[in-house]
């Protein structure tokens, strides 16, 4: 077993409650770890045997993309839409961080942690 983990993704994007951060737009880090069987990988240095971190970046900054209110609504669409996408995946972890959020005084960053543990049997990939 292994961790791959991408870390500190950041993407201006328009989500939040409030009509203004819907407008005005905002940053946000995401961090992502991904747990996986990398033994095989190891061996044949074979991008086909792992799970393919540029394609987990790309549905991170896909999901961004779409607006949505909640950082909770964000972090679960991502991990719905990695699981869906790719194989191989035994457990992931997303953390989204919304910086400088209007919560009414100076904060750096408010953030959502969701994990997600694959429940089928074979996660093989195809």
């Amino acid at each position: 077993m292994g961790l791959i983990q991408i870390e500190g993704m950041e993407f201006y994007s328009f989500h939040g409650h409030y009509l203004e951060e819907q407008i005005v737009g905002s940053r946000f880090i995401v961090d992502l770890t991904i747990e996986t069987d990398m033994s095989r990988a190891a061996l044949t240095d074979n991008l086909d045997d792992a799970v393919n971190y540029q394609r987990a970046y790309e549905i991170v900054r896909a999901e961004m993309e779409k607006k949505s209110y909640l950082l909770e609504n964000i972090a679960g669409r991502i991990l719905d839409a990695l699981f869906g996408e790719l194989k191989g995946i035994i457990s992931a972890t997303v953390k989204v961080s919304k910086l400088n959020p209007p919560v009414g005084g100076k904060t750096a960053a408010v953030s959502v942690t969701m994990s997600r543990k694959n429940n089928s049997q074979d996660i093989t990939k195809r």
